[in-house]
């Protein structure tokens, strides 16, 4: 592993990778917040749904939620498989804990299409 002076980054890449991170983490913080904002509206007029209990606001909850999540799922897959490809480079018997760490984030969409089946 590389430590102290011998690192093949320097120092203004790792801050620079540090403000990217900070970054996508509060853009993801903001667009959480307006699915979970979009999803309690859905809650709230679901008395007053239509005939066919549908409302355009439960869809856009639903939709926002969906692509949100895979979006998130997304950015977390693309780290994670770099990670995971080079921990493999290094030792290839930490092969199953890659694939692992690899299908987590998939689970990320799974729980976001879960307002499908409850809308």
């Amino acid at each position: 592993m590389w430590r102290g002076h011998d690192s093949p980054t320097g120092h203004t890449e790792v801050v620079n990778m540090n403000k990217t991170l900070k970054n996508t983490l509060r853009t993801m913080i903001v667009l959480a917040a307006i699915t979970l904002i979009a999803q309690g509206v859905a809650a709230a007029e679901g008395d007053a749904t239509t005939a066919t209990g549908n409302t355009i606001t439960g869809d856009l909850g639903v939709g926002i939620a969906l692509g949100l999540a895979a979006i998130g799922a997304g950015f977390s897959q693309a780290a994670i498989g770099s990670a995971a490809v080079g921990m493999l480079a290094e030792d290839g018997s930490k092969f199953g804990p890659a694939l692992i760490f690899t299908a987590l984030p998939e689970s990320i969409v799974i729980l976001g299409a879960l307002p499908l089946f409850l809308a």
